[in-house]
């Protein structure tokens, strides 16, 4: 994220958090995370699949028809003809990854919503928050069969505090970010100095305002604390450990500095909870398998955003 403004005219004030809570109301709503494409995740969830009926479906979205189309024309597929019918389009890239772009892209068109007023470039946002979505999935591919695509979602909602702060509250994410280079403190301490919450509970007191489930508000709140989770540690254990490794490999950019210690990931928190069970032989083998899947994150992107 950059600043299209270079500078702040007077330091902000911390608010409270009724101030807070009052200003949330008059920001934004983020439809998409209701549903999330609830007809088309009903269909790839069914034991029978009928391409016809999920192009059918993708077609009443043109933002979506076309991120599939660019994707399944990228160099990666390596087609020797340009793929145009939706049809085609579903059988070459698979069901998991049309499910993927499906939630993608209402997410980011919410996202784009809420941040309109913010003067701020947003790409390298959107690439983090996806990577690590794709990089959760992984993450939790290794300890757990996944039985819904609330790793996925949580993954890409993980930072939309940052978003909301930007929108309701632009004097102080300015002040934040213009001091971050400067501060010596964790980007979250910083956030609680000049504003009075960090991002992780001001998206967790945003997703509460909006009605959504609380296990989306917990692992938001909760995503750099895992093991002070309620409900679904492992899920905001596995975004931890993501957004770790994405910010390592640098690809996109969250606000935060980086990171400069190698592997931060695999000592953290979420780390720990997720494999500190398992041999150090067994440990070796994901840690590989993840670097490998981090590899692939930037194309993929490519072809998302």
């Amino acid at each position: 994220m950059t600043f299209q403004e270079s500078s702040v005219r007077q330091p902000c004030e911390p608010l409270s958090l009724s101030q807070i809570e009052s200003r949330l109301g008059s920001c934004t709503c983020l439809p998409s995370l209701g549903s999330i494409e609830k007809a088309l995740k009903e269909l790839l969830g069914a034991d029978q699949r009928y391409t016809s009926q999920i192009a059918e479906i993708i077609r009443r979205d043109p933002s979506l028809t076309a991120r599939l189309l660019r994707m399944v024309n990228a160099v990666h597929y390596g087609l020797s003809m340009r793929i145009r019918s939706i049809e085609e389009a579903v059988f070459y890239i698979g069901i998991r990854q049309v499910r993927q772009l499906a939630m993608v892209t209402p997410i980011i068109k919410d996202f784009q919503i809420v941040a309109s007023q913010a003067r701020v470039e947003w790409r390298g946002f959107w690439r983090h928050c996806i990577g690590t979505a794709l990089m959760t999935r992984d993450i939790l591919d290794l300890v757990q069969t996944q039985q819904s695509e609330l790793d996925y979602v949580a993954g890409l909602i993980h930072d939309v505090g940052k978003i909301v702060m930007a929108s309701a509250f632009p004097d102080h994410f300015a002040e934040i970010y213009i001091q971050r280079s400067e501060a010596d403190m964790e980007l979250s301490e910083l956030e609680r100095e000049v504003l009075g919450v960090d991002h992780a509970e001001l998206g967790a007191l945003y997703l509460r305002s909006q009605s959504l489930p609380s296990e989306y508000v917990d692992i938001v709140q909760f995503h750099h604390q895992p093991d002070k989770a309620p409900s679904h540690g492992e899920v905001a254990a596995a975004v931890q450990v993501a957004d770790l490794l994405v910010q390592e490999g640098k690809i996109g950019y969250s606000g935060r500095l980086p990171v400069t210690k190698p592997d931060l990931w695999c000592q953290s928190t979420g780390w720990k909870m997720l494999f500190g069970n398992r041999t150090e032989e067994e440990n070796a083998v994901s840690r590989a398998s993840l670097k490998k899947n981090l590899e692939r994150v930037p194309a993929t992107l490519e072809r998302l955003i």
